[in-house]
């Protein structure tokens, strides 16, 4: 016997299941895409590591005073601009413990995140947040049950400490791999508010001279160049904006 219920009716039906459905949160053909990470709140939580911006000569050390198994590096900081994420990259030149790392920050979780390479090629991710001048992250636990951690600690504007450290799962304590002690290179940073020319890009202290239109701007590295050359009147915006807000600040 044929349906007598009109193909109308069918549809409205339909329909109303559909948006419970959406309602409820289940799924309907393509799923949403997730929130961006807002660009702006990323990279002023990366700002807090401006300091670390440039190259570093490091001495690493097993045990602390030691000289038995130490060895020296050098590392770079680095800003990265990209379409879908804002980083500061570290490149460690023959490294015992890291080939390359990425700083990254997640404003949901309100964490740091930092991807890194090994010696060997293999990768590891830590998460952590920044308690004072020292970031603490934490790696997952590897397929041996063996925990990772790396605190980044800055002294001042010419030293700088990574610490390794690792613990096995179920302990509460971590014990110590190695340290490398670093020394700026090059031309030091400007301390804030000292006077020294800004990063338009990130506020930091410029050391690079980038110009526009016939003027003269500074940026602290090659990263921030690359952002600055591809979009300077956005940068040059931001940094007017900052530069009200600061004046507005100090009159009230």
């Amino acid at each position: 016997m044929r349906s007598s219920i009109p193909a109308a009716r069918i549809l409205s039906v339909s329909l109303l299941l559909f948006c419970v459905a959406v309602v409820q949160g289940e799924p309907a053909g393509n799923a949403a895409p997730g929130v961006k990470k807002d660009p702006q709140t990323v990279k002023q939580a990366l700002a807090e590591f401006n300091s670390l911006i440039g190259g570093w000569r490091g001495v690493g050390m097993i045990k602390r005073n030691s000289r038995k198994g130490a060895w020296s590096e050098k590392a770079e900081w680095v800003w990265k601009f990209k379409p879908e994420t804002t980083s500061i990259d570290y490149e460690i030149t023959d490294g015992k413990f890291l080939r390359s790392a990425s700083l990254s920050y997640d404003p949901e979780q309100k964490r740091y995140q930092l991807a890194t390479v090994l010696p060997d090629g293999a990768k590891r991710d830590y998460t952590g947040t920044l308690n004072k001048d020292t970031l603490i992250l934490e790696s997952a636990p590897d397929s041996e049950g063996a925990i990772y951690r790396i605190s980044i600690r800055r002294l001042n504007e010419k030293r700088t400490l990574v610490l390794f450290e690792q613990r096995n799962q179920g302990q509460s304590f971590y014990y110590r791999l190695a340290e490398v002690g670093y020394t700026r290179e090059g031309t030091r940073l400007a301390d804030p508010g000292s006077g020294g020319p800004e990063c338009i890009v990130t506020g930091g202290a410029g050391t690079i001279q980038v110009s526009y239109q016939g003027k003269t701007y500074y940026v602290c590295c090659s990263g921030c160049k690359q952002a600055f050359d591809e979009d300077p009147e956005t940068y040059i915006a931001e940094a007017k904006q900052k530069a009200e807000a600061r004046r507005k600040q100090k009159s009230d």
